[in-house]
């Protein structure tokens, strides 16, 4: 293992203990490129974001390996630590996330992000996506690189899993096991409410991650909550592929330019990738 990717998985780990981590998430190496030029302090991937740019839908309709090839071209492209989206690590069993963990390793991320949830939208149990938490310790370990970074996704809230009123102590409860198995972070995607955030972040030990977007409360009211990091999953390619879809309609409709009006200049976006 490259002294480089320790020392990004150590940075990556680090950003996670104090303040908050703020990823607008890329989905190819040019958008990755340019989140980095903008100051971001890493990168994380969109798995929804990474299938669109393959042709294909979110929730592993993409396999292992096209999803591998793009967190490769992704960390070629910057220089600071890369988190992978690998969904629910491309298969159910403990073997599956090991294959996958080992996978993206070597492809040059220092930390990945893995749902508890399945295709059908059941969620593992606490015990069983424990043990695919340990396969993926374990195979960091064997791969060189201890430091590998897991931010754990549980679904509970946006599947909206049982009843409402009992969502805040399932997360609890699986926050512990996963804590005890080896996650390093919890991400709780579909929660946005300041005084629930703040009870989870007193309530386990783990820092907190959750999803922003449109409507949600800024950064800094996150922060002040407890919260460490903020990822915005799916939007900023949402936002890039709907500009597309803007302009071509208004080129192929009125004949007009305003859509990309405000855009970058060639020389802009040309000078962020390297030869």
């Amino acid at each position: 293992m490259a002294n480089a990717q320790q020392t990004k998985a150590a940075t990556l780990r680090e950003l996670h203990e104090k303040g908050v981590l703020v990823l607008p998430n890329a989905w190819d190496a040019g958008s990755a490129a340019l989140i980095a030029q903008a100051g971001a302090q890493a990168i994380a991937t969109t798995s929804g974001g990474v299938s669109w740019s393959a042709g294909k839908p979110d929730q592993q309709a993409l396999t292992r390996d096209e999803m591998v090839a793009a967190v490769r071209r992704i960390a070629d492209a910057v220089r600071v630590p890369v988190t992978a989206d690998i969904e629910g690590g491309y298969g159910p069993t403990p073997e599956d996330v090991a294959a996958t963990v080992t996978a993206v390793i070597g492809a040059g991320a220092v930390g990945v992000n893995i749902e508890d949830s399945q295709p059908n939208g059941e969620l593992f149990t606490a015990d069983e996506q424990a043990e695919r938490i340990r396969a993926a310790r374990q195979a960091a370990e064997l791969a060189g690189l201890p430091e590998l970074v897991i931010n754990l996704r549980t679904d509970v809230f946006l599947f909206q899993i049982g009843a409402p009123e009992g969502r805040q102590a399932d997360v609890l409860a699986r926050a512990a096991v996963y804590a005890e198995a080896g996650a390093d972070s919890l991400f709780v995607p579909g929660l946005v409410d300041l005084t629930v955030l703040a009870e989870l972040v007193k309530g386990q030990p783990l820092p907190l991650n959750v999803m922003a977007g449109p409507g949600a409360p800024t950064v800094a009211e996150f922060e002040a909550a407890g919260v460490r990091r903020v990822s915005v999953g799916t939007a900023v390619a949402q936002a890039a592929y709907t500009l597309a879809q803007r302009a071509a309609a208004e080129l192929l409709g009125k004949g007009t330019y305003d859509e990309l009006a405000g855009a970058l200049d060639f020389g802009a976006v040309n000078s962020s990738f390297a030869r």
